[in-house]
């Protein structure tokens, strides 16, 4: 199953589909089938244009994001929080045992902002490798050297290192939530993963409190067409289709609670 999803992904993706349309159209080409190589043309400009010139991606991404609203408040009390992983540049810190970030950093940010403020909380960071080699460390390694840096002790940690995929992360952080005696903790992760988690961890019998950060969109974005932002149009449509990919995916396999969870 992991390493079909990652597969269906690699090959899914939109501009990957445009590549695929791109090379249909020169095989219909050279076969003499100049129609059918126009329709493939022009399916693959159409789809191109709507990843990088409209808003379709980020209007996606916003409804994502929007599914479950971060409270208003910070919670009286703590007790413990799960982070899951997908933060961390796991093939450059593997490499230098640094702690680079990627795009996903607000997760760790949030994290550490909460485990000054509740020092008694524990911490569950989980993520394991999820490449395809499985040669690299996770983000629960990154985050063992990422924390004590700002004054947070190894001991108010709990690795999770096995997970590769959100629903390994709600498998394997379900058994060190009861070897810990942990339970009703925050979820952190980004708002558009959300959904997903929350559907998953809920399936597994698990109760978090939905805390979302890493908001890629301000909330108030419609559709239309805008012309500034190519790439980010294109990387947030390519995140949005994969969220939807994975919540149509889990459902059918019956690892999610509900389609869109909220």
């Amino acid at each position: 199953m992991f390493l079909f999803s990652k597969l269906v992904w690699v090959f899914g993706q939109p501009l990957s589909l445009v590549f695929f349309l791109i090379l249909f159209a020169f095989l219909a080409v050279v076969l003499r089938f100049r129609r059918l190589g126009a329709l493939f043309s022009a399916f693959a400009t159409l789809l191109l244009f709507v990843v990088l010139f409209t808003t379709t991606g980020n209007y996606l991404l916003q409804g994502l994001e929007l599914r479950f609203p971060k409270p208003d408040r910070d919670p009286d009390n703590l007790q413990c929080m799960i982070v899951l992983g997908g933060a961390f540049e796991n093939e450059v810190n593997t490499t230098g045992h640094g702690i680079e970030f990627n795009a996903g950093a607000d997760r760790f940010i949030e994290a550490l902002r909460l485990a000054q403020k509740y020092p008694q909380s524990r911490i569950l960071v989980s993520g394991g490798d999820g490449s395809i080699s499985g040669k690299y460390e996770g983000d629960a390694a990154a985050s063992a050297r990422f924390f004590p840096l700002f004054g947070v002790p190894h001991e108010q940690l709990i690795e999770e290192r096995a997970s590769r995929t959100t629903f390994e992360n709600a498998i394997n952080t379900k058994e060190l939530l009861a070897s810990q005696g942990l339970a009703n903790c925050l979820m952190i992760t980004s708002g558009y993963h959300m959904p997903r988690s929350v559907g998953i961890f809920r399936k597994q019998g698990i109760d978090v409190v939905p805390w979302p950060t890493d908001y890629r969109t301000d909330g108030h974005v419609t559709l239309g067409l805008d012309f500034t932002q190519p790439s980010q149009n294109a990387q947030n449509m390519a995140t949005a289709v994969r969220e939807w990919f994975g919540l149509i995916g889990y459902y059918f396999a019956g690892r999610t609670s509900a389609l869109y969870p909220r």
